[in-house]
């Protein structure tokens, strides 16, 4: 599309540091741009960017850019064409990026292969084809991890049986292992076994998840998907 396109040629440099919108020009964006998003969308933040007077829009996890008055929007990424950096996704990782510490890892089932130093967290709902497979050909191929595993069921309402049954289980790694990778469902919870789907929900619901799986590493940073082993350890590679 022409006005993707435009975007792109504008971010031939990036030279400095992006700054906050003056009061005067963050209201006239909010006014002219946030009504014509749609019912109950709102504006998160605006900031100006250092590419040809565009600024910034921030709405939960997604970046727009618009022009000083809020007369244009556009979509799409932008890149920086002498580093081939692309700057969108840079701020959208960094927008993305939680404090891993904060995660209430008590709601997760854990599992340690190795020596375990190296830390992810993974959201998943146990009716996910992509995450089965992405137990089968990446994590079991990775070694020297540990896996805090949050049963996030949005997929549908045996998502929440099958997890319930899963955590209520003698052997919880195991229950999910034998449904995850070998299609064996756990017996019925026992009635007044309680487990925290609701606090994961409600978590992952926090955190912007629209889908599963999705995988934070230790410095905080996501990857919103299944990937392969080799990314997997060139992501570990890359954190400090």
């Amino acid at each position: 599309m022409k006005f993707i396109k435009t975007a792109l040629v504008l971010a031939s440099a990036l030279l400095m540091s992006c700054a906050g919108a003056d009061d005067g020009t963050e209201a006239a964006i909010r006014k002219n741009v946030e009504p014509k998003l749609g019912p109950n969308i709102k504006i998160d933040a605006i900031r100006a960017t250092p590419y040809s007077g565009l600024y910034e829009i921030r709405i939960g996890n997604e970046i727009r850019y618009t022009d000083k008055t809020g007369t244009y929007l556009f979509a799409g990424h932008i890149f920086n064409l002498k580093t081939r950096e692309d700057v969108t996704q840079a701020r959208i990782d960094e927008v993305n990026r939680i404090k891993f510490s904060d995660l209430p890892l008590e709601l997760a089932l854990k599992t340690v292969k190795g020596n375990g130093k190296r830390v992810v967290a993974i959201f998943e709902d146990p009716n996910c084809g992509y995450c089965k497979k992405f137990r089968r050909e990446t994590l079991a191929k990775v070694d020297n991890i540990t896996v805090y595993t949050f049963m996030y069921n949005i997929l549908s309402p045996d998502s929440t049986v099958k997890s319930r049954n899963i955590w209520c289980a003698a052997d919880r790694n195991r229950a999910w292992d034998d449904w995850m990778l070998n299609n064996k469902q756990a017996p019925a919870a026992p009635e007044g076994c309680a487990a925290p789907n609701d606090k994961v929900l409600a978590l992952g619901n926090k955190l912007g998840l629209e889908g599963t799986p999705a995988i934070f590493f230790a410095d905080g940073s996501r990857v919103p998907g299944a990937i392969d082993v080799a990314a997997m350890e060139a992501k570990f590679a890359a954190i400090k």
